[in-house]
């Protein structure tokens, strides 16, 4: 991995690929670059492929700050900055998908296409989540989310091994190893009670109801949303519908089969699909780097 320093820290990054089109990976909660490990090779033929780790994720560096989406969008910027990064494009997991659709909304002329799976469309409400989901979510704004989070390690220790009951061992180690003390798991409880839900927080509902708006009014950037069944939370059937009607310039697209951590379940389908909707869009085409400051 690459490193560059952002702002007071440093964000870790994968770097490969043909081409100088920079295609970037964003990852999501409790995530890291490495969700896209089987998911990258299908796509670096075809273009620059980037995937860094947030920070205070993966192997990036861990500054004494909130981690909340404004936070990661601050780091971020700095990252595209730093690397002299545009007319890219931003394929979003989860969290990540929040980031590049935020990132759009505020830097329009920098972004040449937007590829999205399991992230966070609109604000949502406790009964559009499957029952489980709602509880766990309503437990992590509890003061014994803390407990949950930081104590126990329940997203790498419970959630993704019930998701993914076929994660190998190894992998499930590389997504634990950032976080081996409960003051390291602060990102992922963060992130937790960042979920828009009943119209909080209001600072990210109103953050998310800005990138809709963008990506309602932003024809002429394409848009591709990949989805699994079943179709329930994050991608259920009524939000990806909503999504269809709303979003300007959007394809849908069937990945097949998978939990909401989708680029484990399904990435040689992600893989191909994005590839193929770059080649469609002559996204791939190669365009000119900015020099770094």
């Amino acid at each position: 991995m690459h490193t560059v320093d952002v702002l007071d820290s440093f964000l870790a990054y994968h770097d490969a690929g043909a081409g100088t089109r920079p295609v970037v990976f964003l990852h999501g909660n409790p995530t890291s670059s490495h969700l896209w490990r089987d998911v990258l090779p299908h796509v670096t033929p075809h273009a620059r492929c980037l995937a860094p780790d947030l920070v205070g994720m993966g192997a990036s560096g861990k500054p004494d700050i909130a981690y909340r989406l404004d936070d990661h969008a601050r780091y971020l910027d700095a990252w595209f900055d730093a690397l002299g990064l545009d007319e890219v494009v931003l394929v979003g997991h989860d969290w990540g998908g929040a980031l590049a659709m935020d990132f759009g909304a505020r830097h329009p002329g920098r972004v040449a296409g937007i590829a999205l799976v399991e992230t966070f469309l609109r604000p949502l409400t406790y009964a559009e989540l499957p029952e489980r989901a709602a509880r766990m979510f309503r437990l992590f704004r509890s003061p014994e989310g803390e407990r949950a989070v930081l104590e126990e390690n329940m997203f790498i220790e419970y959630n993704l091994p019930t998701l993914l009951p076929h994660l190998p061992e190894a992998d499930l180690a590389v997504y634990r190893a950032p976080y081996p003390t409960p003051a390291s798991r602060a990102p992922m409880l963060a992130w937790a009670r960042e979920f828009p839900l009943e119209g909080g927080p209001a600072d990210v509902v109103a953050r998310i109801e800005r990138y809709g708006a963008w990506m309602a009014g932003s024809a002429g950037v394409p848009k591709l949303l990949m989805t699994v069944e079943p179709a329930i939370g994050l991608g259920g059937a009524a939000v990806i519908d909503w999504a269809a009607r709303t979003f300007a310039d959007l394809e849908v697209e069937p990945v097949g089969t998978g939990s909401h951590h989708a680029p484990e379940d399904r990435p040689e389908a992600i893989g191909r699909t994005v590839a193929r909707w770059l080649r469609g869009h002559a996204l791939a085409a190669p365009v000119a780097r900015r020099t770094a400051p």
